[in-house]
This record gives structure tokens, sequence and C-alpha cells, in this order.
């Protein structure tokens, strides 16, 4: 019956460590993808802002050497990530598109003018930094004039901010829950081992001798939910460059790395304090606060 009882002593601590295992997993695979969308989040604002240009207005009576010359300028300008000739006639078949009919019948010629789209980079796209820019290009003689949506740079800006908070937000609450979890994880584990801890202290053990074993043992669960939750991340990732080849995260392997990597730093930190303090508690424990 002893060795009985001991067989299903082991099998019970297994399962209980497995348990536990799984439950580090999961919540550490919870907060990489977190932290995956809070990557591309900031990706994804990037590729909005440089995704909004504005528009160079040329005078009629500009040459095109001249208009080359000046877009290998502006090209040029630390704030500019490309641009775009569109000439008049261009102009009218796109504004034909989105009226819907053919306006060249109605006046009898082409009023528009040729143009030059200039799509800034992300850290410029701002007001302040634009209004800035459009006040250096509209001294240039070839500009006519310089036309851009105010009120659309403000909503994509407002909406980026509102979004980022959110997340943020979101991300410190769903960390404060995952430190819930794993630290109360960690304390129904060692809730079965208590009575050893209260043995190895009356045979004279030191606490810190009896909190290393405890210590190694959280630190491995922690590096292994670390590594199962960072493999999922990259399946994840993997699964989603599969299915969607323009996915814009997955190109940045540096920042896959940086994530695997926090990931599990996060397992080994969070599973070690839960430990330290959970043993801790049990070895301040007078016996009879034991059996409750």
């Amino acid at each position: 019956m002893g060795k009985k009882g001991k067989n299903i002593t082991r099998r019970r601590l297994r399962s209980s460590y497995l348990t536990s295992l799984i439950s580090v997993t999961l919540v550490l695979f919870l907060l990489g993808l977190v932290g995956l969308i809070l990557l591309d989040a900031r990706k994804l604002s990037e590729y909005i802002k440089e995704s909004f240009s504005f528009s160079v207005i040329i005078r009629e009576d500009a040459k095109d050497v001249e208009v080359k010359l000046f877009q290998k300028t502006l090209e040029a300008k630390p704030y500019v990530r490309e641009t775009r000739f569109v000439s008049k006639e261009e102009a009218a078949e796109l504004l034909k598109k989105e009226l819907g009919e053919d306006f060249l019948n109605v006046l009898g010629y082409n009023p528009l003018l040729s143009s030059i789209d200039v799509y800034l980079q992300a850290d410029y796209a701002v007001n302040d930094s634009l209004k800035k820019i459009v006040e250096e290009v509209r001294k240039y003689p070839l500009v006519k004039e310089v036309y851009y949506q105010e009120s659309l740079l403000n909503a994509i800006n407002q909406n980026i901010r509102n979004i980022t908070l959110f997340l943020l937000g979101f991300s410190l609450l769903l960390l404060l829950v995952a430190l819930t979890l794993i630290n109360n994880t960690v304390r129904l584990l060692l809730y079965s081992r208590r009575f050893i801890i209260n043995t190895m202290q009356l045979v004279g053990a030191s606490p810190g001798f009896i909190r290393r074993p405890f210590l190694l043992h959280g630190m491995l669960q922690g590096l292994l939910g670390g590594i199962f939750a960072a493999t999922m991340v990259s399946g994840v990732i993997y699964f989603l460059q599969k299915e969607f080849p323009d996915f814009y995260l997955v190109e940045d392997y540096l920042n896959i790395l940086f994530l695997d990597a926090g990931i599990i730093m996060t397992g080994i930190l969070i599973t070690l304090l839960s430990t330290f303090f959970a043993v801790n508690k049990y070895l301040s424990a007078e016996e009879d606060e034991l059996y409750i």
C-alpha cells in the first residue's frame, strides 16, 4: 500500500507540473500575441502615415526638364519617402473616373495642371512638420500651389493615438491578469509540497537551501513555458506569412526575435518571483496554518 500510495502521489505531482506548465504556456502565448499586435500596430501606423501625400501643382509654363530636376530635388529631401509625377492628361483621366463623365467634352479643353504627389516619411506626417515642409516647397519658382487635406491628416494621427492607447491599456490589463494567473498556478503547485517545506525546516535546513530547488524548478518551468509560447507565436506568424503574404510585420525578423526573447524572459521572471514569494509564505507559516 505504501508503494502504491507513493506512485499515486508521484502521478499527481506530474499531473500538477504538467497542468502548471500548460497554464504558464497559454498565458505567455496570449501575452506574445498582444506583443505581436503592438509591434504590427506600430508598423501599420507607419504604413498609413507613409501613404499620406500632398500635391505640388506645377505652373503651366514650366519646362519638362525643370520639372524633372525639381522632382529629383524633392526626392533628395530627408522628409520625402517617394514622389510621383502626374501629368495633366493623367489628372484628367483620374477626374473623369471620379465624376463618371467626360468633362473635357463639355469644356472643350483640359484646365488641369501637372502635379507631383509627395509621400512623406512617417515621422514627418504630422501637422507641425507638414506646415513647415509646405512653406518650404511653396518657395520654389515652379510651384503654383501646394494642396493637402489637413483634416485627413488630423484624423489619421488621432485614430492612431486612440488605437495605440487602447492597445497599451489592454496590454497592461492582460499583463496584470497573466501575473495573477501564473502566480496562482505556482502557489497551487507549491501548496501540495508545503509539508515538505515544513519538514525541511524541522530538520534544520536553511531558508536559502529550501528555496533553491523550488526556484530552479520555477525558472525551468518559466523557461519551458516561454519556449513553447514563443514557438506557438512563431507558428502564428508563419501562418500569417503563408496565408497573407503582405502581412507587414513578418518581414522584420529582428523584432520577432526580440518578441520571442521577451516572452521567454517574462516567463522566467514571473515564475521565479511567484515561486520565491510562495516559498517564503510557507517558510514563515505556523504549523497549524499548513492545514488551512
